[in-house]
């Protein structure tokens, strides 16, 4: 069966969007690249809630941006093909390899679990990932934690009051001083 991450660089104090709405402050080096470019490579399918659908437009067009390193063009040339289900109420359409959600969240999961297909079912976007954490459907946390307190924001994890036990998987450090750490939910035990 396919699993369900959860991935996004995050603040040191938790947040994935400052209190000003950006992330200007995330450490994207050539080693950062090479990492989520390994990331995406695992991905088969990615949902996306609005905001960040909306935000990841831009590489729909960025093989045309001139001041692109490499590696961002080989990240783009990985994102563009790769399927994305979008989450909206607000939006009729969508471009690229994208679709709109005909159902709710966890309806999808079953729906992308139960297809044949290689590669993780993604999550990103704080807010969908806020629901399918809520509703258990979250089998690993991908955290890139960036040395910077923001202050405040959107936070990665949401404050659902429910108790969930992870696994380390991974930690690895950055030159940059960012930190990967991979987690595995640990389910209880029937």
């Amino acid at each position: 069966m396919r699993k369900v991450t959860y991935s996004m660089g995050v603040s040191l104090d938790g947040y994935v969007v400052g209190p000003d709405g950006t992330f200007d402050w995330t450490a994207i080096d050539e080693e950062f690249s090479r990492l989520v470019i390994d990331e995406i490579r695992d991905v088969g399918v990615h949902l996306l809630g609005r905001r960040l659908y909306e935000t990841m437009l831009y590489w729909e067009t960025a093989d045309q941006d001139p001041s692109l390193d490499a590696s961002m063009r080989e990240w783009a040339a990985i994102w563009n093909p790769l399927p994305k289900v979008v989450f909206s109420t607000t939006l009729s359409t969508v471009r690229g390899n994208a679709r709109l959600a005909t159902g709710g969240l966890a309806e999808e999961i079953r729906r992308l679990r139960a297809e044949p297909g290689e590669g993780d079912i993604a999550i990103g976007g704080a807010t969908l990932a806020a629901e399918a954490a809520g509703a258990g459907l979250i089998d690993e946390y991908l955290l890139r934690v960036c040395p910077v307190l923001v202050g405040g924001g959107l936070p990665f994890f949401a404050r659902h009051e429910r108790r969930v036990d992870l696994e380390l998987l991974e930690s690895r450090t950055l030159g940059s001083g960012v930190v990967h750490l991979r987690y595995r939910v640990r389910h209880p035990s029937p």
